[in-house]
């Protein structure tokens, strides 16, 4: 069998687990966040928090709730790790730096897991477990109550009341992450990963001496990393370490983790708006999308540039043996279309192009199909735009869903995509004039600039990976990371709720023979334009001083 065929196979393999569950946990999401019927221990859970869970909330009370809870969330990881030498079972470790314990509170919460530690030699167990793995579940369930609060706005008429957000925290908590999380931790250790609370031991003699290695509760962490599209590895070197992910099936089984509430959740918003073809449509876009991002990677990846490649078959330095280039192409597209740090491979090690590729899905709002919850609601804020556009082609004011498209909707949706960007540029050229950030380039000229552009598009997107090569271990970058992750999740969660109470508050419009058909292919196509359109005229210049000038060189 060759490389390439095994890859077509492992996609094909994907695409078929995904379709099998995409029904059961679509419609169970949807039963989830639509019932007025609390559990048991949810019940405890909010008279333990003092909330009211049978109060609706309106826009702005919603956004109090999570920046409040994600505010909290900062802070008591903060502490935590600077509070980490006098703790039980810290393996020995030091306290955090206060830069790097900011840059790591910062980015866990906004469901970014960007690391710019070695997780082995840096965090002991009461911090990955009682820290990092908790924000893996809570983080995610946000994004997911922030999608299902705009789909309320869309479902709902002539009201201003979006749910409440506490209630679907706790839901997207209890009754989605952490039940699908135990079985994936199950199937973890069943192939290889590790759990325990092991400490420090020394494992063969090497050349230089003995290896160290640490133990900890990996295979229950790495489960929600994957599923709540978080990304943030036990280990330094993530989903390539055996301890992580064991085997080329562990390898596929994640991916699929990565992928299915976000795809799933397409289901989830045809059945609460009623209209299932409605989430076809956008279920559609984004896997035009991803497929087209892995063939490119693929072709990329395999093309031969000269005899050493032509003679590993492939562009393999950096990559995993145990995956191979099919393996690491898939995993790279589907973290990085994503909200996921995870890496299997080194993304620096990529071919010009092939790094390129990855900078490109998360700089196209991560939406294909993105994070838990934050690639819906991005995807939804894409065919506002989309429609928007189209009612400018043909002079009528643009509905999506029934909702008019006003001033109000376009301007929120506008500033949503225009956040971002703004990020990632203003910071990559403030790093770029100054003296000091450059002394963390490990590579100069067009790599070098990718390494930059790379760690800001990551930390503004909540992606979290790295490529490689950037010591951001610095209080530049830390810091100035940190803000990108903090700004680049809530910022753009101001607007997503706004724009969901304007429009709860309209009356839906009928539809009428020159209402733009937003289930059929031709919007589809529209919308996949669009995406491309707008992310290409943002980011081509800064692609071309990095991964384009790079690749076209080689």
């Amino acid at each position: 069998m060759t490389p390439v065929l095994a890859g077509v196979l492992q996609v094909l393999a994907l695409v078929a687990a995904l379709a099998l569950v995409y029904r059961p946990l679509g419609d169970h999401m949807a039963r989830v966040y639509s019932t007025g019927r609390h559990l048991r221990a949810e019940k405890w859970i909010y008279r333990g928090i003092g909330a009211d869970p049978d109060r609706q909330m309106r826009w702005p009370a919603y956004l109090r709730g999570v920046l409040a809870f994600s505010a909290a969330g900062v802070l008591f990881l903060y502490l935590l790790q600077r509070l980490q030498g006098v703790l039980p079972g810290s393996l020995g470790f030091a306290a955090i730096d206060p830069d790097q314990a900011f840059n790591t509170a910062a980015s866990f919460v906004a469901n970014t897991n960007w690391q710019s530690y070695y997780g082995e030699q840096a965090m002991g167990h009461v911090v990955q477990t009682a820290g990092l793995a908790v924000q893996n579940f809570v983080s995610a369930a946000v994004g997911i109550a922030v999608a299902v609060a705009l789909v309320r706005g869309f479902a709902r008429s002539r009201t201003g009341e979006l749910g409440n957000f506490w209630v679907d925290l706790v839901r997207g908590v209890v009754r989605i992450l952490l039940p699908i999380a135990v079985v994936a931790a199950v199937v973890l250790v069943a192939c290889g990963a590790i759990q325990n609370f092991a400490g420090i031991h020394e494992v063969g003699q090497f050349t230089g001496g003995a290896q160290q290695w640490n133990g900890g509760a990996v295979a229950s962490q790495e489960a929600v990393k994957e599923l709540g599209t978080n990304g943030g590895g036990y280990f330094n070197a993530n989903s390539a370490h055996p301890f992580e992910n064991p085997t080329p099936f562990t390898n596929l089984f994640e991916a699929f983790l990565i992928l299915v509430i976000p795809v799933a959740l397409t289901r989830t918003f045809g059945r609460m708006v009623g209209s299932l073809r409605q989430g076809y449509a956008l279920l559609a876009t984004m896997a035009a999308i991803w497929a087209g991002f892995v063939a490119l990677m693929m072709w990329t990846e395999f093309a031969h540039h000269g005899p050493a490649l032509e003679l590993a078959g492939g562009a393999t330095e950096g990559k995993e043996t145990r995956f191979g280039i099919a393996g690491s192409s898939i995993f790279a597209v589907t973290t990085t279309l994503t909200s996921t740090g995870a890496v299997d491979s080194f993304h620096s090690s990529f071919t010009g192009l092939g790094g390129g590729i990855t900078m490109l899905g998360m700089q196209l709002g991560e939406i294909a199909p993105g994070g838990t919850g934050s690639g819906l609601y991005g995807m939804l804020i894409m065919a506002i735009i989309a429609v928007f556009i189209a009612g400018l082609m043909v002079g009528r004011t643009p509905e999506y869903l029934g909702k008019k498209i006003g001033t109000r909707e376009i301007k929120l949706a506008a500033c949503y995509i225009l956040i971002t960007p703004a990020l990632v540029l203003v910071f990559t050229a403030a790093a770029m004039a100054l003296p000091t950030p450059g002394h963390s380039m490990t590579n100069s000229g067009a790599h070098g600039f990718s390494e930059i552009l790379y760690a800001y598009t990551s930390g503004a997107n909540n992606n979290g990976s790295a490529f490689a090569g950037l010591n951001a271990d610095t209080q530049w970058f830390n810091t100035t990371i940190g803000l990108a992750m903090l700004l680049g999740r809530f910022l753009p969660m101001v607007f997503v709720l706004a724009l969901a109470g304007s429009l709860a508050e309209q009356q839906p419009v009928p539809a009428t023979a020159g209402t733009l058909r937003t289930e059929k292919p031709l919007f589809t196509g529209l919308l996949v334009g669009a995406i491309l359109i707008i992310t290409g005229l943002t980011y081509f210049p800064a692609l071309a001083l990095g991964p384009l000038a790079e690749g076209l060189a080689s």
